[in-house]
């Protein structure tokens, strides 16, 4: 397995657009990488996504042949013309192939994938919530994700990021699945790829703090009780003094 992957750069500092060519660094407060052109030897496979800051503006669906942006909004003020990215990929197949007989045919590495799985906000019981498995350090850019709810596989719910690039050339790509917390339920990420000898599966379950026994909630209750009564008996207590210490005054008059 050869991949390659064309990669145009540009640099935004403090308004000033830098273009850049391939390897070179620069230090900037944003990154953005313009084109980012994948095309591999394993089918007739390919992508080209726009992205800013490690977020993807859009993707270009190269079946369809358009322009899919990652918040419908954004093709309010910008467009993108999907018979460029075609140009682009199909320039890459080409160099792919020169690249292929250059090397000899040599395959590439296949990295070892990493797995977290993790809720997108904090869990509470019949809730909805969106359940998030973050695969790391991909290559190369071959990967089946799927859901698992207590050993079933499930598909409703569910939806995936493309290919996001990462610095040394390797890739990471998010799946999300949408469900209805239980603390009945267990939930798996599995992952296929050539870098696993076996299927990956990432389980996560639902951490719900367990309820209180009816002597804990008595218990609290009477230190609640106990703390106010006495937060009651010492601002009394202050309140008569001061009283007394006005009397007091009044009664001595002046010297």
């Amino acid at each position: 397995m050869i991949t390659y992957r064309a990669l145009i750069l540009g640099a935004l500092t403090l308004g000033t657009v830098m273009s850049l060519c391939v390897g070179e660094e620069i230090e900037a407060d944003h990154v953005a990488s313009y084109g980012t052109n994948v095309y591999q030897t394993y089918g007739s496979t390919g992508q080209y996504t726009h992205e800013f800051d490690g977020d993807e503006e859009f993707f270009v669906d190269l079946e369809k042949k358009e322009t899919v942006w990652q918040l419908p909004m954004f093709s309010q003020f910008r467009r993108f013309d999907p018979q460029g990215a075609l140009r682009n990929i199909a320039t890459a197949k080409y160099n792919l192939d020169i690249m292929i007989k250059r090397s000899n045919s040599t395959a590439a590495a296949n990295k070892v994938p990493g797995v977290t799985v993790f809720p997108k906000s904090p869990v509470t019981l019949t809730q909805p919530n969106t359940l998030i498995c973050l695969v790391d350090n991909i290559f190369p850019p071959v990967i089946n994700i799927t859901w698992l709810v207590n050993g079933h596989s499930v598909t409703e719910g569910v939806s995936e990021t493309s290919f996001l690039p990462r610095s040394d050339h390797a890739f990471f790509k998010t799946s999300y699945l949408t469900f209805l917390p239980s603390d009945n339920d267990v939930y798996d990420c599995k992952v296929e790829h050539w870098g696993l000898e076996e299927p990956l599966l990432k389980h996560w379950e639902p951490e719900i703090p367990a309820p209180m026994s009816e002597l804990t909630e008595n218990v609290v209750c009477a230190l609640g009780l106990t703390v106010g009564l006495v937060g009651i008996v010492v601002g009394t207590t202050f309140i008569i003094q001061g009283l007394r210490s006005g009397d007091t005054s009044r009664h001595q008059g002046p010297l």
